[in-house]
């Protein structure tokens, strides 16, 4: 792979990594209700995972595959963002939120140790 290539990846899984951060932070301190109530709490949280989704696409598989976790439902859900975000049901947001968003987080910071340690 390219050094700009490399790079590049480089930049976007930590561009996953500070979105991960800024939904983390909007939902400190929140409860489902609230969140769920909140539009710009809403919009705010669906922006970074738009973020989320268009930085993965552009992660090479090859450097994916080796971290067991399912990609694919990344690029689903925002591609469901970008294409039905009227129909998205905000309790299943934060289920994903609180159920799915560290692990993600985990996978994330262990591709920039494992694959990027040296850049």
């Amino acid at each position: 792979m390219k050094k700009s290539r490399v790079q590049e990846q480089k930049n976007r899984l930590e561009h996953i990594l500070q979105a991960i951060v800024q939904i983390e932070g909007f939902v400190k301190g929140c409860d489902k209700k609230s969140f769920c109530t909140t539009s710009l709490l809403n919009n705010a949280v669906l922006y970074n995972f738009s973020i989320i989704g268009e930085a993965i696409a552009h992660i090479d598989d090859e450097i994916l595959n080796k971290h067991p976790y399912p990609w694919y439902k990344v690029r689903a859900f925002s591609n469901l963002i970008a294409h039905e975000v009227f129909n998205i049901k905000m309790e299943a947001v934060w289920m994903i939120i609180k159920n799915e968003l560290p692990n993600l987080k985990k996978n994330i910071k262990a591709i920039l140790s494992t694959e990027f340690r040296t850049l």
